[in-house]
């Protein structure tokens, strides 16, 4: 039998198996160590740090490699004992690398290492170091945080951060961490962060508007990542966006953007004194997709007649003021309305209400457990309905949790958590678990965020120099990156 061999473009045959043998394992000795020159380290030629989009708290490193790598950079404060290591995303496949270290504290010296991995193999630089700068006076002194007993304040909030907003131009997003230091911001001129949230991909989506817009009303969707990028930024009359958006701006699972918007209806109300051809203002239910193409609308004019409303002259402007949105956990929302105290389940698929929790709702309301507007409803961690009480009818404001039977249409009360009347809050607020015990509220109007326990202790505060509309607690998960080489 004959045995072949290819190389340099020459076919030779042989005869002798073990001159073959030999030059087989010739061949991949020379495979070997072609591969391994291949698997060379790549070293880092050139290293650059400064301001990422002339933000103190957003710093950036470029990063020049002999090779394209993946590479990220891993981060600490250099002098504080006990400091936790924050990394990057990734920056995949090139040469050029730009990275972008947020969470930072001003005025800090910082150590960073920048990691390089190749073929799965990672490598970490010397370490370096430099100083973040310190803030400019217009951002110093916005919050200020006290504590009763830093021993009783959860490890868990300590180690996250709060999302607060700025409504009026210049708009302001902040990060804000459990002493009251500013860890993170992004400013946009000419319109104000009317409502914010933290999504699952780790960017910030929020409703923008003008001075002149109300409260929480606005008329364009912007998102951004940590960095500051804009992921998405859509503005009224873009594709099916018709309507003044307000109140709420969510993804879903699909990635579509939810939002609560007005409707209008124009009725002849003069048989009550208006006019034959009169406007209502109501709410309504709207996803659209990322270019601002309408998937799926609902209006509460599709559940409920305005006629029946015997103070609709007076409330037509504003007729029922839908104030939250979110989702069950069977994915059909949940929505609140100020003016008629309700909450209501409604079919993400149908648009049939479900049920109506509240004064005059069909699941009955225990004795013990009168709420009077409600705000940020949403289902908590624990499976309960959970919401901000803004306790008009009482002038007290507090926090409200209860053990839903959707089948039966029946509620238990599971938490009750009265806030000091001192902070009373009328409009906007929301209230938030932290852990299983602890409570973050938000007392817009007071400019005021507390953490409590589940008898209404305070723990700690936090007073603001902006009314925020919502206090959203974004945890250490949240903000860490999630690597992929």
């Amino acid at each position: 039998m004959y045995s072949f061999l290819f190389t340099s473009n020459i076919l030779y045959i042989f005869n002798d198996q073990k001159f073959m043998k030999h030059i087989l394992n010739v061949a991949v000795l020379l495979l070997v160590l072609a591969f391994s020159g291949c698997s060379e380290k790549v070293g880092i030629k050139e290293i650059k740090v400064g301001l990422h989009n002339n933000n103190e708290l957003k710093i950036q490193i470029d990063v020049n490699t002999s090779a394209d790598a993946d590479v990220y950079i891993k981060y600490w404060p250099n002098k504080i004992a006990d400091s936790a290591k924050q990394v990057t995303p990734l920056s995949k496949g090139k040469s050029k690398h730009t990275l972008v270290l947020c969470n930072i504290l001003p005025k800090t010296s910082y150590a960073y290492q920048v990691i390089t991995v190749n073929n799965g193999a990672e490598t970490a630089s010397k370490t370096y170091t430099f100083e973040s700068r310190d803030l400019p006076e217009w951002l110093k002194d916005q919050f200020k945080a006290k504590s009763a007993d830093d021993k009783l304040i959860p490890k868990e909030f300590k180690n996250g951060l709060i999302l607060i907003n700025k409504r009026y131009s210049p708009g302001m997003a902040y990060l804000v961490d459990y002493k009251g230091r500013l860890r993170w911001y992004h400013m946009i001129d000419n319109v104000g962060f009317k409502v914010i949230n933290f999504t699952k991909d780790k960017t910030l989506l929020s409703i923008l508007g003008s001075n002149d817009e109300p409260t929480s009303y606005g008329s364009q969707i912007l998102e951004i990542n940590l960095n500051g990028d804009t992921v998405l930024h859509l503005k009224k009359g873009q594709g099916d966006f018709k309507q003044t958006i307000h109140h709420e701006i969510l993804k879903n699972t699909k990635g579509e953007l939810v939002t609560l918007f007005i409707d209008q209806k124009v009725t002849d109300l003069s048989h009550i004194g208006g006019a034959k051809q009169d406007t209502i203002n109501g709410d309504g239910i709207m996803v659209m997709d990322q270019k601002g193409k309408q998937i799926w609308k609902w209006s509460v004019f599709d559940a409920l007649d305005p006629l029946a409303d015997k103070a609709l002259l007076k409330t037509k402007k504003d007729w029922m003021h839908a104030n939250s949105l979110n989702y069950d956990t069977d994915g059909n929302y949940i929505m609140s309305f100020y003016n008629n105290g309700q909450i209501w389940k409604i079919d993400a698929k149908t648009g049939k209400v479900i049920w109506k929790f509240g004064k005059g709702g069909n699941i009955k309301m225990p004795a013990e457990a009168s709420f009077s507007q409600a705000h940020a409803v949403h289902i908590n961690t624990e499976g309960n309905l959970m919401f901000f009480d803004n306790g008009i009818d009482k002038h007290q404001s507090g926090v409200y949790t209860f053990k839903l039977n959707q089948l039966a249409k029946s509620v238990t009360l599971d938490m009750h958590v009265k806030l000091p009347p001192q902070i009373y809050n009328d409009r906007m607020g929301s209230a938030y678990m932290i852990t299983t015990e602890n409570i973050l509220c938000c007392s817009s109007k007071r400019h005021i965020m507390v953490l409590t326990n589940r008898k209404g202790v305070l723990l700690w505060t936090l007073e603001a120099s902006v009314p925020a509309y919502r206090a959203i607690f974004v945890n250490s998960e949240q903000l860490s990156p999630v690597l992929k080489p």
